[in-house]
């Protein structure tokens, strides 16, 4: 009897594929925010590359950091929440945000992001 029993159940298959479905719907929904952060990393990475070299001060990195925001428009993010110090080695400019999007019902998915460049 054994020798005749070969791959798997039709209910077998449909728990698979569930389990896959389930997981690319997460990753649907997760797009849009690493879409989201991706913005802010070009942006930070521009102004960074911008201001190479001219020992910028915050207020001038700030300006830079709001134009190219409105530029990219990301959301979630203001040129505010960045935090810009700057210590012997140069200027740097960090910003860390957590973002949610919604997946089924009230459950949630969160994630935390977090960016640092220096401007030498």
């Amino acid at each position: 009897m054994r020798n005749r029993q070969q791959g798997m159940t039709f209910l077998g298959l449909l728990c698979i594929l569930a389990l896959v479905g389930v997981v690319v719907y997460a990753g649907i929904r997760l797009v849009p925010l690493y879409l989201n952060y991706m913005k802010v990393a070009r942006a930070l990475e521009a102004v960074a590359t911008e201001t190479k070299g001219d020992n910028p001060d915050p207020g001038s990195l700030r300006v830079a950091i709001d134009r190219q925001f409105n530029i990219d428009d990301p959301t979630g993010v203001t040129a505010k929440d960045i935090e810009i110090t700057k210590d012997d080695s140069g200027v740097i400019m960090h910003v860390a945000y957590d973002d949610a999007v919604p997946y089924v019902a009230n459950v949630s998915l969160s994630v935390h992001f977090e960016k640092t460049v220096k401007v030498r």
